[in-house]
């Protein structure tokens, strides 16, 4: 048993640093495409496509890749349960309010450019996440943060945030995907390099999302 726990501690470890390698990857790329490729970003830019441009990239800087970095913060770090406990509430809450920002550039764009909002599947994915994610936070706040119920519905409630977290992050990589498409469909992209750019993007946030899903799964057996 002890072998066993090793070898899925190793596997978590391997997983995790996997994780790493492709959020930032994915973040790297992201900046290549939006600052070589498109026209930069600025949220209170006159330039309605700068101001859009800060809408993908915090979404999968500010909103992905901190949700995936809390989720491994509170299974993977070998650390006291309150320290990990405390990480884990304080890189969500950066990932909503980041993600939010996010909205409001995309909203903010739309504005400019008089089109209708919550007109695509991206976007209804899109809100159903952040708000489900929203939720998912308050709830942990006052069930696991604040004590503000018992200890055996605390055990009660574990695996169902736990399931919640996991299914809100696929929603999100979900979500950056029917986006990055979405967006190449809209400017023509076929076989340019920037094209293959976007479709890196996409492979790496969705390895992101896979290694931390297992990483976490795995730790759950150290």
């Amino acid at each position: 048993m002890i072998t066993g726990g090793r070898e899925h501690h190793g596997s978590a470890s391997r997983l995790t640093v996997a994780a790493h390698l492709c959020g930032v990857l994915s973040i790297v790329l992201m900046l290549v495409w939006l600052l070589h490729y498109r026209e930069g970003m600025e949220f209170d830019s006159d330039n309605a496509l700068r101001v859009f441009n800060v809408h993908p990239f915090l979404m999968v800087f500010g909103f992905i890749f901190f949700s995936g970095e809390a989720m491994m913060a509170y299974k993977t770090v070998a650390a006291e349960w309150q320290v990990r406990k405390v990480t884990h509430m304080f890189l969500h809450i950066i990932a909503f309010i980041l993600g939010v920002v996010g909205l409001c550039a995309v909203f903010k764009f739309h504005n400019m450019q008089e089109i209708e909002d919550m007109n695509s599947l991206h976007s209804w994915i899109g809100i159903g996440t952040i708000s489900l994610f929203g939720c998912q936070w308050l709830l942990g706040l006052f069930t696991f943060m604040i004590g503000a119920t018992s200890r055996e519905a605390r055990l009660r409630m574990a695996p169902w945030h736990i399931t919640g977290g996991r299914i809100i992050l696929f929603m999100a990589v979900c979500t950056a995907l029917t986006g990055l498409m979405q967006k190449a469909v809209f400017l023509e992209l076929k076989h340019e390099r920037e094209a293959r750019l976007v479709n890196f993007i996409a492979v790496f946030i969705l390895l992101f999302g896979i290694f931390v899903d297992a990483s976490v799964s795995l730790a759950h057996y150290v």
